[in-house]
Order: C-alpha cells, then structure tokens, then sequence
C-alpha cells in the first residue's frame, strides 16, 4: 500500500545552535505572518508558557495540539515554566531569546522529551507541497524517551529504525489504516494499533510521544492544503490527541504559539534539580 517515500529520514531539529530559522512555505502564508501550531508532548508536566515577560498559556496541558496559529513575523524571548510558576523571573524549564519567526514558515513545535528523558523543544517543518490526486500524505515524528522504533501499517513495516527526534515521510494511497508502532526490529508494540484516516490531498502528522513510566501516546495533526482539488479538512487534533484547544485571544494565541517556537533556538535551559 505505502507505494512511494518521498522524504528521507530528517532530523527534527533545526538548528541545535543559532537562531531558529523555519523554512518557509510561501503558498500558504503572506509576507506578514508564519502559521505555527504547538504540541505539548511532555508527560506529567502542565506548563506555563511566557512572552517577552507575560503569561500567555496558563496550564497547558501534556497531549494537547494547538489549532494552526497566524503569527506576525518577529523576533521574542520565550520561556516555559512550571504550571502556576508565580510570575517569570525563576529558572525556566526551556528558554530562548530572540527566537526569530521568520514570514511564510509552516512549522509544528514540540516539547517533549529526548531519548534519554531529557525535555526539549523541537521545531518541525511541515511539507506542504502538492499530494499527487488519490494520495495522501503520512509523516511519522519521533518525539517520545525511545529508543529506535519501527512503524508497522497492517502489520507490515513501512518505517525501520526511527530515532528521537526524527521524522519520515511517505506518500500512499488516500484511506484508512491500522497502524502501530514497536521497538525496532521487534514485534514489541509500544503504541497501538490505532486507525488512521488519510484523506487524499492532506498530510497527516503522527507523533509517537511520551516514557515507559507514563506511557507512550501517538497525537495526530491533520494539514490539509496540498489536494489537487478544492477540499475542507480541519487542522489540529485527529481522534488521538487532546483536542480541546486553547481559549485564548487571537493576539495571544498567536504569541503563545511562538512560545513554544523556541526548540533549536539561541538557548535551551533546563530548570534546576
């Protein structure tokens, strides 16, 4: 089924030192924003998120997705916190300065934790070129305390040796799979199975995320955009993940998008033990 692979293996971060720079996406943005969504796939670990100083996000919560956000392009300093940290002037879990959000990105952001168990912050670009008529876009993103694993559709391999914080992306045949994820070279089923919907034209992102003490999850983001004719497909969360939202203003939302935006940034902090 899975009949072409249109992306190697990337590395999901971008940029391990230096300013953040998202690769832009010029059909689906103007000259004045950037279309960022966020992903908090850190387990057990509500957070707060600040920028340039202020409370944008009040306890986030872990396997929640924002909706796709519109950003102003710009520069901000960023900072995650503890949930109901007192104000920002402790030590951050994950902090950037001058994070650059530069117009026409398309990116998902992630916190979540390093195979070792570390937390990070992970920007991954989304690929929003054109899907071939009768296909569908699948993209897997390793963001989970794992090692390698391999991800299986109808129980056969499609995707070997995927490392945090990794990704690969397949084009395939629009419809419905069963899918699950075990530890490379196994049949050990970390998450799974589960079934996904891939509507032709769309990219879906599956995120394999969490730790053996909590518990793997996958999270599901749907991008459309990419069909070869007119069709709807709501962003964020598909079934597997929080899809709750955010109830935040739309100047706010678009700042606490860029919040988490700091993955491969100028500085990532970890907070004192």
């Amino acid at each position: 089924m899975y009949s072409t692979r249109t992306l190697g293996r990337t590395a999901g971060v971008l940029g391990a030192a230096g300013a953040l720079v998202l690769v832009a996406t010029p059909a689906l943005a103007d000259n004045h924003t950037a279309t960022v969504s966020v992903l908090h796939a850190v387990p057990d670990t509500p957070v707060d998120v600040y920028a340039n100083g202020e409370r944008l996000i009040d306890d986030f919560q872990p396997g929640t997705l924002t909706d796709p956000l519109q950003l102003p392009a710009g520069s901000y300093d960023l900072a995650v916190f503890p949930a109901d940290a007192a104000d920002a002037s402790g030590e951050p879990l994950l902090s950037a300065m001058d994070v650059a959000v530069p117009a026409g990105a398309n990116a998902t952001v992630v916190a979540h934790l390093t195979e070792a168990g570390e937390p990070a912050l992970t920007p991954f670009v989304n690929d929003t070129s054109a899907v071939p008529a009768g296909q569908a876009r699948v993209t897997v993103r390793h963001t989970a305390a794992a090692p390698a694993v391999d991800v299986r559709a109808g129980g056969q391999v499609v995707i070997d040796g995927l490392t945090n914080p990794n990704e690969e992306t397949l084009t395939v045949p629009a419809g419905t799979v069963t899918a699950d994820v075990v530890v490379a070279g196994t049949d050990t089923v970390a998450i799974g199975p589960a079934d996904l919907t891939l509507v032709e034209g769309t990219t879906t992102v599956v995120y394999a995320w969490g730790s053996a003490d909590a518990g793997y999850e996958l999270a599901v983001q749907a991008i459309a955009g990419q069909q070869s004719a007119p069709a709807g497909v709501p962003g964020g969360t598909a079934g597997l993940a929080d899809d709750s939202g955010l109830p935040l203003p739309v100047g706010a939302a678009a700042l606490a998008g860029v919040a988490l935006a700091a993955a491969g940034a100028v500085r990532l902090a970890r907070s004192s033990r």
